[in-house]
């Protein structure tokens, strides 16, 4: 369609007076625009993230695992016990109501909460509940009550129903998160992703890797957003990250400790096992964790810090090194390539006092001859360290450690229902122990939580 020269005039001017009319208005609303189309451009993948998409953390940990050894981190999650030990190891119901002690501490009832769910929905109850405990017998009252009848009294046994409660093949009851997908590989679990049973809790996926080295690569690699390490060397390199958040931590649950062959009659001595404690430097402890002062954590509502401390003087543990020991023995050392740094860090202050110590790799097969042993004791949330301790126990028949004091008080500690009465026994125990250790208790180890930060 052909225009002449009036009518190109016409629109021109018509053009120009809506133009002069209503200019405000068009850059206005120009200028508007392109502040809401920035914003959404900016904006848009946070909204994204809150509203559209669930938050998910990826977390790496080391170790092979199956379906029956999962990590207590992850099985917790997925499902629940009747009880659970708070963060100053008492008992909170979980599962149940309540419950009764009789026949002096040989039968215990518990009675169910009402409306309590499998993970699937199903209802759960007392005929749900498969714990497999040796010479323990199980009667199950009704839906919502169950007893359990022990050969001897135990004071401890409701410790055994903190764990989690499970049916075929990880469907776990009442739990904060379900089992989504798993992924495995020649029988070995290598990735479990857990979905949240309540809002505003993120997806969870743990990777489990071989060894620390694969672990930490991952993370570098941005295959995992969220490791747990024990070595400070490695949390200082990532403190350099921009985007990562190093968090320190100590570990009370574990406790590093030197044990002592008291098969050897002269390391068993008293005088000499507070020499060997008045050898190590407060500097020590430092780079590797919070000093323990006994064998229970301070964090335990059992824990004393009164028992006397043996404080560091080489002088004087030389002169007692000197008095009792012949010219040119020299001890051995066992410790894993994990540790080895620490061992040699012993082994130094033993030598300045005048120990020959030979550090040695321990595996299975060899732990033989030896006079020490660098270990990492799990502590459990109770006092009661019956296992480790007692004469009658594998670990402290291996050592020779034997004191009738200890014996009769880690056995009156899990036979004695009063917790006013468990208290006194324990912190005797740890008066005990600190006069006569079966080894040097030395730290509580320090945890180093590295996490990528969150990018909003």
């Amino acid at each position: 369609m052909a225009f002449d020269k009036k009518t190109i005039r016409f629109y021109y001017w018509l053009v120009i007076e809506f133009l002069k009319k209503n200019l405000k208005a068009i850059v206005f609303s120009f200028f508007l625009s392109f502040l809401i189309i920035l914003f959404f451009i900016s904006f848009t993948p946070f909204f994204y993230r809150q509203f559209f998409s669930q938050k998910r953390e990826i977390i790496g940990m080391v170790g092979e695992y199956n379906y029956d050894n999962l990590p207590n981190e992850i099985l917790e999650k997925i499902s629940s016990g009747l009880l659970y030990i708070d963060f100053r190891g008492q008992l909170v119901p979980l599962l149940v109501n309540s419950w009764e002690v009789g026949d002096n501490g040989k039968k215990y009832r518990f009675h169910l909460k009402n409306g309590i769910l499998w993970n699937d929905g199903k209802s759960f109850s007392a005929f749900d509940i498969n714990y497999q405990f040796k010479n323990i017998k199980v009667k199950i009252i009704d839906e919502r009550t169950i007893d359990f009848y022990l050969d001897q009294s135990s004071a401890i046994f409701p410790l055994l129903l903190v764990k989690p409660i499970f049916r075929h093949p990880l469907i776990g009851v009442a739990g904060l998160y379900r089992v989504g997908t798993i992924k495995t590989k020649y029988g070995k679990i290598n990735e479990i992703q857990l979905i949240p049973n309540k809002k505003d809790i993120p997806i969870l996926i743990y990777k489990f890797y071989e060894s620390e080295t694969k672990l930490i690569t991952a993370y570098k690699l941005g295959e995992v957003n969220r490791i747990k390490i024990y070595k400070k060397n490695i949390a200082e390199k990532f403190k350099k990250w921009k985007n990562t958040t190093v968090e320190k931590l100590v570990d009370y649950s574990q406790l590093v400790v030197l044990l002592i062959n008291h098969k050897n009659e002269l390391l068993k001595e008293k005088e000499i096992k507070h020499a060997l404690q008045m050898t190590i430097d407060s500097s020590f402890y430092s780079d590797f964790g919070e000093q323990a002062l006994g064998p229970i954590p301070p964090t335990s509502w059992a824990y004393n810090d009164g028992p006397k401390r043996i404080l560091y003087d080489q002088e004087a543990a030389q002169k007692i090194f000197k008095k009792n020991l012949r010219d040119g023995h020299r001890f051995t050392l066992y410790t894993s390539y994990d540790n080895y740094s620490i061992a040699s860090l012993l082994k130094d202050f033993f030598e300045k006092v005048g120990l020959s110590v030979n550090i040695k790799i321990f595996s299975s097969q060899n732990l033989k001859d030896f006079d020490f042993f660098l270990a990492i004791l799990q502590i459990p949330p109770d006092p009661d360290q019956y296992v480790f301790w007692h004469s009658t126990q594998k670990n402290a028949i291996f050592f020779g450690y034997k004191n009738v004091k200890v014996d009769k008080l880690l056995e009156d500690g899990r036979n004695t229902l009063d917790i006013n009465q468990r208290k006194k026994i324990y912190q005797e125990y740890q008066k005990v122990m600190a006069d006569d250790p079966p080894g040097l208790f030395l730290y509580h180890p320090y945890v180093y939580i590295i996490k990528k930060k969150l990018v909003l």
